[in-house]
């Protein structure tokens, strides 16, 4: 009896980890779930600062997530130290959530001791990417001009070893879905390279791959207001082409991750 643990992950900042973990969220939430939220990247916040946002917007029809945020302490000097207390701060949270159906956590966009830790529990892994050979680099380093020619780069060496890491505590394997996120509509031979890479590295690593969000302005404006796709339509808001266009983005992305109905059965 635990919750279903969903992760955003990326070692670079900037591929949309917590506008797909907020719509997540508000999409369990409609389901009647009951959802807890974390962020470990409480030092810049998107996360947070989208939280807050939202319980900010001062609607009657906004639903809300049980939301803990975790600062690391800056001012601890020892490493070992400081690892133990973001470790006891990491399982208060969890604790505190644990009646929750779901817990969507975000991570920051570099490695810490405390986001390889969060990786371990994910019982669906989710990183976004942007589609462009720079943004991929954190997953898989190609040579130049042979894009058969391939090997596993920093965070997918570090899922790696967190996917060990619950194999030794005889956990259920990792769900690891890589999305190709914030992408443009125009098709272009880089497109083509960054799939291409993308398909070959799923076969060899093992992971899933996803569209997701192509770029558009609404989601910095729903970012301001707190407020989802999911939401416009109890907002009063009147649909236009793009913004149909972008929930269906989402309800694919959803579908794609094939999650339980409910965490305890």
């Amino acid at each position: 009896m635990r919750p279903y643990v969903i992760v955003l992950g990326n070692e670079k900042g900037g591929t949309g980890k917590s506008t797909i973990a907020m719509h997540v969220a508000v999409y369990l939430l409609n389901q009647g779930l009951k959802v807890g939220t974390i962020d470990i990247d409480a030092r810049q916040g998107t996360f947070t600062r989208y939280f807050e946002n939202r319980k900010n917007n001062g609607s009657s029809n906004i639903k809300l997530s049980e939301h803990i945020a975790i600062l690391k302490d800056s001012s601890e000097t020892n490493i070992k130290t400081s690892q133990e207390k973001d470790l006891e701060s990491a399982k208060t949270a969890l604790n505190k959530l644990r009646s929750c159906d779901y817990l969507i956590i975000d991570t920051p966009g570099n490695d810490t001791f405390l986001s390889r830790t969060m990786h371990s529990y994910a019982d669906t892994l989710i990183t976004p990417v942007n589609e462009s050979l720079i943004d991929i680099d954190v997953l898989v380093r190609v040579n130049k001009g042979d894009n058969h020619s391939m090997r596993p780069s920093i965070y997918a060496e570090m899922v790696w070893e967190q996917r060990k890491s619950r194999a030794i505590r005889r956990a259920k394997p990792i769900d690891w879905i890589v999305v190709k996120n914030r992408m443009s509509p125009l098709y272009s031979n880089n497109r083509k390279n960054v799939n291409t890479i993308l398909e070959a590295l799923s076969r060899r690593i093992g992971f899933r791959l996803s569209n997701g969000f192509c770029e558009r302005v609404i989601f910095k404006e729903l970012f301001i207001s707190g407020l989802t796709l999911l939401d416009l339509e109890s907002q009063g808001v009147d649909l236009n082409i793009s913004h149909v266009a972008a929930r269906q983005e989402l309800r694919d992305l959803i579908n794609f991750m094939k999650l339980p109905k409910l965490a305890n059965e």
